[in-house]
């Protein structure tokens, strides 16, 4: 099996556990690449982006050594959470996709935690 083919497969597998919990509340979903880090809520049954931030914004980046360390990952977890509060949402699921829950994506989380976000 191809490694895009078994990377598509972990993440619709752990967003088929998410349908069976989550019901009504609102996807946090996390994409990682060797350099940066995105990270944005989800309204699947409306079908639109309620918050996002990632590494690549203008106000993160000029304050961030690189984009792909866990004190970047942080950051984005942290203004995410504050644009959500500002927005309403309060809980939300985990989508960490298709990567493990550890180093960056760990770092992610508990800042949005620390921040606010409940789930």
């Amino acid at each position: 099996m191809a490694s895009k083919e078994s990377t598509q497969r972990r993440a619709m597998r752990v967003r088929r556990q998410i349908k069976k919990v989550s019901g009504d509340r609102l996807r946090l979903s996390v994409y990682r690449s060797s350099k940066n880090i995105h990270a944005q809520i989800i309204d699947d049954s409306k079908g639109h982006t309620v918050a996002a931030a990632s590494t690549l914004e203008k106000d993160l980046k000029g304050s961030l050594k690189t984009g792909a360390d866990v004190a970047a990952a942080a950051a984005v977890g942290k203004l995410l959470a504050e644009r959500a509060t500002k927005a309403g949402v309060k809980e939300v699921v985990f989508d960490r996709g298709p990567y493990i829950y550890h180093g960056r994506i760990k770092a992610l989380a508990d800042a949005a935690r620390e921040a606010g976000l409940t789930f």
